[in-house]
């Protein structure tokens, strides 16, 4: 499905000309608290309901919604969700957070936390690392974890989703 974008330098452009910019961050509550251009407002991936969105804002805003996550796809998943919906007025920010703040937007900056993108590297090693120490010293069974973990890895690359981000956007330090 194709899915509008927008770049952020793009996005400011029409902020500084008066137009009404609706931006909903799409990320984890917690990488909102650690950081959100100015102006987003927070509905999480996992808990988003088109309907339920278009619904609380009908006759309030006209204009397109735009979205942004950490680097472009959660929020490409989400305008996705909007127009499997039938909503079509959905535009993904392009590069997301990271290329938001590279262009030097102003964003609103709160408590340390770590990325989800960042727990995944983080457990995805964890899993290699153990896996390979016990196929090596205790059974070379275990050797199927790291190759389950490339596996997915391998998948996710191919198919731009995240069963592991996913997961743990689910977990309870991920959530507000």
């Amino acid at each position: 499905m194709s899915v509008e974008m927008i770049t952020p330098t793009e996005l400011d452009g029409l902020r500084k000309r008066g137009e009404d910019v609706e931006l909903v961050d799409v990320r984890t509550p917690r990488e909102y608290r650690g950081v959100h251009a100015v102006g987003a407002r927070l509905v999480p991936l996992d808990s988003l309901d088109p309907k339920a969105f278009m619904g609380a804002r009908a006759g309030h805003k006209k204009g397109p919604i735009y979205l942004i996550c950490g680097s472009g796809g959660r929020s490409r998943i989400a305008a996705e969700k909007f127009k499997a919906a039938g909503y079509p007025g959905v535009v993904n920010v392009q590069g997301g957070m990271v290329a938001w703040e590279a262009s030097a937007l102003p964003v609103i900056r709160g408590e340390k936390s770590v990325s989800l993108e960042r727990q995944v590297r983080i457990v995805a090693g964890l899993l290699v690392v153990a896996g390979t120490a016990l196929g090596f010293f205790l059974n070379p069974a275990y050797l199927a974890i790291p190759a389950f973990v490339g596996a997915g890895l391998l998948f996710s690359g191919v198919s731009n989703t995240c069963g592991m981000g996913t997961v743990l956007a689910w977990m309870p330090w991920n959530r507000s």
